[in-house]
């Protein structure tokens, strides 16, 4: 049988008509993208150069959230000529104690904030024509949260149910942010992390949230089974999310006060957070449904939790 000749070039082959010009002759899209950029940079003001190396925040709801933040530390602005001329015609839309920033904000064009905004994980972000320079928010503490739940009864005032909820070791930090924009909606007083494998407040995280990260706290705590406890002992219900559970969301609701608990995107809850449950429950779906994402399924159970 025969066969045809491969096409296949040989090792060190020319494969572009190009390729045997000198460097001089021709630039490649990495060169060309490289010394764009490399222009960017020396354009930039000294304050922009400071907060790249910074925590920046770009996109208009995540901006505008952490603007009105009074506990937000914030030390510039960045926008394009119109979204500045924007924010100066709308100083009530910003907290007081940022609002002597609006006569010192950095024009720049959508370019050169697009070089600001971007990291080794974060190449496309979408910007809107406005950043800001901030701190990390303030962390805090689970005390600091259990402390504020009313845990007494009354049968004329019934409680407001409190909701927590619980992330074990989700580590991608666009599902937090989208989980923190499902908590925000549902009233969630705050999530609680792992202070490892999961991600810290990054530019990526609060863009996905869309202004949440400014309201919901995040916690991060170094021995989540201790706190699962601490929970238990301030009154709290911990149901755990598992596909293989036979009990349903109904009667979340019923809790006043829960702690929902989420497992990480692959591996799911891990064996002492499932051991402390005190329930185990699943979103029911149809047999051949393939798992949902932690954020979808997050939305879902937090629902359910309010719907009486």
């Amino acid at each position: 049988m025969s066969q045809k000749k491969s096409k296949k070039q040989r090792f060190g082959a020319p494969k572009h008509k190009n390729a045997g010009k000198s460097p001089a002759g021709r630039s490649s899209a990495f060169e060309r993208s490289s010394n764009r950029h490399a222009g960017t940079a020396r354009a930039l003001p000294a304050a922009a150069l400071s907060a790249k190396k910074g925590l920046v925040l770009y996109g208009l709801h995540s901006v505008m959230a952490a603007l009105q933040n009074p506990e937000r530390q914030i030390k510039a602005i960045f926008a394009t000529a119109q979204q500045a001329e924007k924010l100066a015609d709308s100083p009530q839309n910003i907290a007081a104690c940022h609002r002597h920033l609006l006569d010192e904000i950095h024009i720049l064009d959508k370019e050169q904030i697009s070089f600001l905004c971007q990291t080794g994980a974060d190449m496309d972000s979408v910007h809107q024509g406005l950043a800001i320079h901030a701190d990390p928010l303030e962390e805090m503490f689970l005390s600091d949260i259990l402390l504020h739940v009313d845990t007494a009864t009354n049968a004329d005032e019934p409680v407001l149910g409190t909701r927590l909820l619980v992330l074990d070791q989700v580590t991608d930090p666009r599902n937090v942010g989208a989980i923190l924009r499902s908590a925000r909606a549902f009233g969630v007083s705050a999530i609680i992390l792992t202070r490892k494998h999961a991600p810290q407040e990054t530019a990526s995280l609060a863009k996905a949230a869309a202004g949440a990260l400014e309201y919901v706290p995040l916690v991060r705590v170094v021995n989540l089974a201790r706190a699962l406890d601490e929970m238990k002992e301030a009154g709290f219900i911990l149901a755990g999310l598992d596909a293989s559970a036979t009990d349903t969301l109904k009667g979340l609701a019923q809790i006043p006060h829960l702690a929902l608990i989420m497992g990480a995107e692959a591996t799911g809850m891990r064996r002492l957070t499932r051991q402390a449950c005190d329930r185990l429950v699943a979103i029911p779906m149809l047999s051949d449904t393939e798992s949902l994402n932690v954020s979808v399924a997050a939305a879902i159970a937090l629902y359910a939790s309010r719907q009486k």
